[in-house]
């Protein structure tokens, strides 16, 4: 009962949605770029770089913004180098993508220690703090839950219907589709493969780079080596559960952070005598099972993976 009742309070709900939100953020990246083709492995290492400069910035400025602002200018830049290899060059975007990742890792690792050096303890900032919507945050059990959260967590689950939008209402977003299910047919109406990839990566690359900077200056006041824990692979797990649809993504993002924090606090309550390996192992295992269970009737954008030659029809 005690866990049940931990379970259905405004805590476990407010964590759900604070868990979710990196999540959400790096899916809707990883969504834009592969309806447009293309699969960016280099989330993992995008999300980790984002979350380094972004904190270097906010800690040398003193401005949480600005370093939002470097994580979402790093993210653009490295999305742009998967552009190039996969768009441009017409490599391998599995290898491509896991070559950002390894790349971004190293120089992340270089970086900071070339910045901070190797401190016995690590700098901090001082974190996002809440910012409760008038009026909404004093509804009871639902004000707590949704409307008392710091900015960025309201920013990323706007950016839901805006990339419902974005994807189903627009022009562009027409093209994007249309490149990443029959980039041939997308030439023929005029539209440019290339120009529409490279626009999908660097959105993509934008969106993983704030992601990482959630974690180091909203979730977590610090930058550690591993903050990010694995979740840029998560993330491509839940586009494929989503089945590319911007809404089930956000859903899949929300199961995960449901997760993530029922094992937190099945750890706190320390009902169950179990190795702590285990109940981290949970929102991974869960996720997967979910996603073979529910993705058998997926279907993947027709042209992702296949490198776009103009000659060859």
């Amino acid at each position: 009962m005690e866990i049940l009742d931990q379970v259905l309070s405004v805590g476990f709900f407010a964590a759900m949605i604070r868990i979710a939100t990196p999540l959400l953020l790096a899916t809707m990246g990883e969504l834009f770029t592969e309806r447009g083709g293309v699969l960016n492995l280099g989330i993992e290492g995008i999300m980790l770089i984002g979350a380094m400069t972004g904190f270097s910035a906010a800690y040398f400025t003193g401005n949480l913004w600005i370093g939002v602002a470097a994580a979402a200018l790093t993210g653009i830049l490295f999305g742009a180098l998967m552009g190039l290899l996969t768009v441009t060059f017409g490599l391998s975007q599995h290898v491509s993508g896991l070559g950002v990742t390894l790349l971004c890792g190293g120089l992340t690792f270089f970086f900071y220690r070339l910045i901070f050096g190797q401190p016995s303890q690590p700098p901090n900032v001082e974190a996002f703090q809440p910012a409760p919507i008038p009026w909404l945050s004093d509804i009871p059990f639902f004000g707590p839950v949704l409307f008392d959260h710091v900015t960025l967590v309201y920013l990323a689950f706007l950016l839901v219907p805006v990339a419902a939008y974005v994807l189903y209402q627009t022009p562009w977003g027409l093209s994007l589709r249309t490149v990443g299910e029959n980039p041939h047919a997308a030439i023929s109406a005029g539209v440019s493969v290339t120009l529409t990839r490279y626009q999908g990566l660097m959105i993509s690359g934008m969106l993983m780079g704030i992601a990482g900077v959630y974690l180091s200056t909203a979730q977590f006041n610090a930058f550690t080596f591993g903050v990010i824990s694995g979740r840029g692979w998560v993330c491509i797990a839940l586009v494929v559960l989503g089945q590319w649809d911007p809404w089930r993504c956000g859903l899949a993002a929300l199961l995960f952070g449901a997760v993530d924090a029922l094992q937190l606090r099945l750890q706190s309550a320390g009902a169950i005598d179990v190795p702590y390996q285990i109940f981290l192992m949970m929102p991974f295992v869960i996720t997967i099972v979910a996603m073979a269970v529910f993705s058998r009737s997926a279907r993947a954008p027709a042209a992702l993976l296949i490198p776009f030659r103009k000659e060859e029809r």
